[in-house]
C-alpha cells in the first residue's frame, strides 16, 4: 500500500499549558515511535496546507469559526479559555487550519489515487467539535470537514466514519445525525465525557457504549457483531477514521483496556471493508491518546497495518 503521513510544525505550536494532556509532546512521541518501529522511511511525508474557510464552513457555522479566529490571542504566551478544558494560544487558529487542511489534502490525494491511504498526525483533535462551537480539546471537526468535502466536492454518495477514541465523538454524531450519506460506527466508554445519552442504533448510527475496564475481547466482539454488518450493508465509497488511542490500558485519561494489537486488528478489519467497497480509500486522523509511550506505539501499529507492513 502507498501510505502518506500528513502533518505540519504548526500543529505543535498549539499549546494549552504545561498541565494539559493534549500537549505538543504527543506529536513528538508519535515521531519517536515511528522511528523505533523502523517505518518512518517507508511511508511518504506530506505537509499539511492551510484549510480554506469555505471548506470548514461546510460543517461549522460562521459564528463557530469566528469564535476561534477572533479570540486567538495576538501576544505570545497569552491564553484565551473557550471552556474549562479547551483554550486558545497565539498559534491555535493556525494549527486548527493546518489540522483541517491535512484531512482535506489527504482526502483529495486518496480520491485522486496518488496514495492509497493516509494518516494525519495533527492537533488540535476534532471529534468533539460541534457545528456551532468548539469543545473537549477540539476546535474544528477535522474528520467531519473531510467527509463533507468527499461528499460535496468529490461527489461521493456514501462515506463511513469509524471512531475508536475512548470518548464519544459527539460532534461528529451531531454533524451527520440526519445525513443518510454517512455511516458513523464507534465504541466509547460510558458513562464518561462528554456524558451523552446513548443513541439508538440505526442503519447509519452504530455508536456503542461500553463500560469502563472493557478490553480487546469486548471491542472485537462488538465490531464483529455490530460494525461489520452495518458497514457491509452500507458499502461505503470511502472510510474516515477518528483515530483516538486513549482507550489503551496505559492511558489514565480513559479507563478501558485496549493494547496495540487491538488497534492493529481494528485497522485490518476496516481495511478489509475499504478494499471491498471503497477502492481501499482511507483517511485516518489523530484524535485522543495521552500516555505518550502508549500513544506512539499504538499509532505505529496503526500505520504499519495501513502501509501493509504488518
Amino acid at each position: 500500500m502507498s501510505t502518506a503521513i500528513y502533518s505540519h510544525p504548526d500543529c505543535r505550536r498549539h499549546d494549552m499549558g504545561e498541565w494539559h494532556p493534549e500537549s505538543p509532546a504527543r506529536l513528538q512521541a508519535i515521531e519517536d515511535q515511528l522511528i523505533l518501529a523502523r517505518i518512518d522511511g517507508l511511508v511518504e511525508r506530506r505537509e499539511a496546507p492551510l484549510a480554506e474557510i469555505p471548506a470548514i464552513g461546510r460543517n461549522h457555522t460562521r459564528e463557530a469559526i469566528a469564535l476561534v479566529r477572533d479570540n486567538t490571542p495576538t501576544q505570545e504566551g497569552d491564553v484565551y479559555p473557550l471552556d474549562g478544558d479547551t483554550s486558545l494560544c497565539s498559534h491555535s487558529y493556525q494549527a486548527a487550519l493546518r489540522a483541517a487542511g491535512a484531512a482535506l489534502a489527504a482526502t483529495d490525494a486518496v480520491i485522486a489515487g496518488s496514495i492509497d491511504n493516509a494518516f494525519c498526525a495533527i492537533r488540535p483533535p476534532g471529534h468533539h467539535a460541534l457545528p456551532t462551537e468548539p469543545m473537549g480539546f477540539c476546535l474544528f471537526n477535522n474528520v467531519a470537514i473531510a467527509a463533507r468535502h468527499a461528499l460535496d466536492s468529490h461527489g461521493l454518495e456514501r462515506v463511513a466514519i469509524i471512531d475508536f477514541d475512548v470518548h464519544h465523538g459527539n460532534g461528529t454524531a451531531v454533524s451527520f445525525h440526519d445525513d443518510p450519506r454517512v455511516l458513523m460506527a464507534s465504541f466509547y466508554q460510558h458513562p464518561f465525557y462528554p456524558y451523552c445519552d446513548p443513541e439508538p442504533q440505526t442503519a447509519t448510527s452504530v455508536n456503542i457504549p461500553v463500560p469502563a475496564r472493557s478490553g480487546g475481547d469486548v471491542v472485537r466482539k462488538l465490531i464483529t457483531e455490530h460494525w461489520l454488518p452495518a458497514l457491509h450493508d452500507f458499502k461505503p465509497e470511502m472510510i474516515f477514521i477518528s483515530a483516538g488511542f486513549d482507550a489503551h490500558r496505559e492511558d489514565d485519561v480513559g479507563g478501558m483496556g485496549l493494547v496495540e494489537a487491538d488497534y492493529a486488528w481494528i485497522t485490518r478489519e476496516v481495511m478489509t471493508v475499504a478494499r471491498l467497497y471503497a477502492q481501499g480509500r482511507i483517511v485516518s486522523c489523530l484524535e485522543g491518546g495521552y500516555n505518550l509511550s502508549a500513544l506512539g506505539r499504538s499509532v505505529a501499529a496503526h500505520v504499519k497495518v495501513l502501509a501493509d507492513l504488518a
